[in-house]
């Protein structure tokens, strides 16, 4: 284990599984295989408990869906980041899978606020690029596009 990767004490933290609140487990499983991310699980243990986990390509973390895994309301989860390498083609590749993808957009922040603005960044910077889609449920993803990672990332 490398210690620059653990806490303080030593403890690796990995972040594994984002839990997401569907209202039709069958339809969502759907969704996200249509997109291409790959099916670890899909275990059904009685009428109140099913968890779907699936992976996006080149991913660390999955996500889960089903009955009796998160109390939260359907689309309540909002600005889950899928980081890409080229936006343009995440884009277009949403797309050519039927999905609904917000045009290209970056942020800034003149007046103190947080301010969207159509187009990618003016300095092409890493982290600052951004397209959004939601699932079926209206559960919110954001690409951002990471061209070069800065040090210690």
């Amino acid at each position: 284990m490398s210690t620059s990767q653990a806490g303080p004490d030593g403890t690796l933290l990995k972040l594994e599984v984002v839990a997401i609140p569907v209202a039709d487990v069958d339809r969502a499983l759907r969704f996200y295989q249509g997109l291409g991310w790959r099916l670890d699980a899909d275990y059904e243990a009685g009428p109140k408990f099913r968890i779907v986990q699936l992976t996006p390509p080149g991913s660390a973390c999955s996500i889960q869906f089903g009955r009796g895994v998160t109390p939260a309301a359907p689309g309540t989860v909002q600005n889950t980041y899928l980081v890409v390498s080229d936006l343009g083609q995440a884009r277009a590749d949403l797309i050519s899978k039927g999905v609904q993808v917000s045009e290209i957009f970056h942020n800034v922040y003149d007046s103190g606020d947080q301010e969207r603005v159509d187009g990618y960044a003016p300095d092409g910077r890493s982290y600052a690029s951004f397209a959004s889609f939601t699932d079926p449920d209206g559960n919110g993803w954001l690409l951002q596009e990471i061209k070069e990672r800065q040090p210690g990332r």
